[in-house]
C-alpha cells in the first residue's frame, strides 16, 4: 500500500505503508476448527439431552459450557509464524513477547498489539527535485534493507515503525543530497550509500531497528544538464586525442633526430639509405618520384642514369641485327 503526500514546497512524495498482511489479527485456523467442533458437539449434546428428557435448564447449561470452551480456544489460542514475534499486553501494559509457534493468552485481559516481522524488509524511497550543494535539482531513487532486532522497542517506542523508517530514510536522503555536489553523487555512490546507512541507523536504533544496507538505484538529472555534460565529455575526449597526437609527433621527431645523428658522420650510410628510399618508391607500377637535384648530385644519379642509357642504346642495334 502506498500513500502520496505533499510537502511544504508543493512536491508529491510517495511513502509505502504496511498492507493488510502486516496488521491482520492472525486468525488461527486450528482454533477456528476447534471452535466449530465444540459448537457442533454442544448442539449434538443438547439434542441428545432433549431426547432423554433432561430439563431445559440443564440442556442450556451444557450447551453454554461447550460454547464457552470453544470461544475460549478461539480467542486464547494463537500461532505466530516462524519469522514473527507477538507483543502481548496485559491490561494495557507490556507483558511478554510470544512466538514463533503456538501460545495461549488470557481473553479480555490480554491483547496482542503488534505482530512484528523479524525478516529482512525492503523499503523503496525517493527524493524528487532535491537541490545538491551546487544547486542542481536531481531525482534520486534508493532502496533500504532493514531488520527489527528488538520487537519490544519496535512496538512500544514508535507508533508505526514501517512508516517511521520510510520517512526517516527519505529525510536522510534529502539531507545527504544537499551536502554533496552533483559530481560526487554521480561517481561516489558507495560513499553516499555508507553515509545514508549511518544516518538512518542512528535514527532507527532507538526503535529496535538496524539498517543492513542502502542502495542508490538511479540518479536522474535535468535533460539540459545531461546534454551539456555529454558535450563536455566529448570535448574532453577530443582534447585527449589531440594531446596523444602531439605526443606521437614529438616521439617521431625525436626518432628522426636520433637517426640523423647516426648518418651525420657516415656519408656512405646516408647514400645507401637514399638509394633504398628511391628503390622503394620505384617498386610500385606507375609511381612517380620527384628527386631533388641536390639528392641527384649527392647520389651521382645523373652519371649512373647516363651510363644506363648508353648501355641500352648499344644493345638496341645488336637486337635489330640479330635474325632470330
Amino acid at each position: 500500500m502506498a500513500k502520496t503526500t505533499t510537502n511544504s514546497s508543493g512536491e508529491n512524495q510517495t511513502v509505502r505503508l504496511p498492507g493488510k498482511a502486516a496488521v491482520d489479527e492472525h486468525l488461527n485456523p486450528a482454533a477456528l476448527a476447534l471452535f466449530v467442533i465444540l459448537l457442533v458437539a454442544g448442539v449434538l449434546t443438547a439434542i441428545f439431552m432433549d431426547t432423554a428428557g433432561v430439563p431445559d435448564g440443564w440442556i442450556g447449561l451444557a450447551f453454554s459450557l461447550f460454547l464457552l470452551a470453544g470461544a475460549y480456544i478461539l480467542f486464547a489460542f494463537k500461532v505466530a509464524r516462524q519469522w514473527e514475534k507477538a507483543v502481548v499486553l496485559r491490561l494495557g501494559r507490556f507483558h511478554a513477547l510470544r512466538g514463533p509457534g503456538a501460545f495461549w493468552i488470557v481473553p479480555v485481559v490480554d491483547s496482542i498489539s503488534n505482530w512484528i516481522d523479524q525478516r529482512v524488509l525492503v523499503t523503496p524511497f525517493s527524493a524528487e527535485k532535491t537541490l545538491t550543494r551546487d544547486t542542481v535539482p536531481v531525482n534520486v531513487d534508493a532502496v533500504l534493507f532493514w531488520v527489527v532486532w528488538d520487537a519490544e522497542k519496535a512496538a512500544l517506542e514508535v507508533e508505526d515503525y514501517r512508516t517511521a523508517i520510510a520517512w526517516a530514510a527519505q529525510t536522510a536522503l534529502r539531507e545527504v543530497i544537499g551536502q554533496m555536489p552533483l559530481a560526487d553523487i554521480l561517481i561516489g555512490r558507495a560513499r553516499m550509500d555508507a553515509e545514508l546507512q549511518r544516518i538512518i541507523d542512528e535514527r532507527t536504533t532507538p526503535w529496535g531497528i538496524t539498517v543492513q544496507s542502502v542502495e542508490i538505484r538511479d540518479v536522474i538529472i535535468p535533460q539540459g544538464l545531461e546534454e551539456a555534460m555529454s558535450r563536455q565529455a566529448q570535448a574532453e575526449r577530443e582534447r585527449q586525442a589531440r594531446v596523444i597526437l602531439g605526443e606521437s609527433e614529438k616521439q617521431i621527431a625525436e626518432s628522426f633526430a636520433e637517426a640523423s645523428r647516426a648518418y651525420q658522420n657516415n656519408p656512405t650510410a646516408l647514400h645507401l639509405r637514399a638509394m633504398n628510399m628511391l628503390f622503394e618508391g620505384l617498386k610500385e607500377k606507375g609511381a612517380l618520384v620527384i628527386v631533388p637535384s641536390s639528392a641527384v648530385d649527392t647520389m651521382n644519379l645523373g652519371g649512373l642514369s647516363g651510363m644506363v642509357s648508353l648501355a641500352q642504346q648499344n644493345l638496341a642495334p645488336e637486337k635489330r641485327s640479330d635474325p632470330s
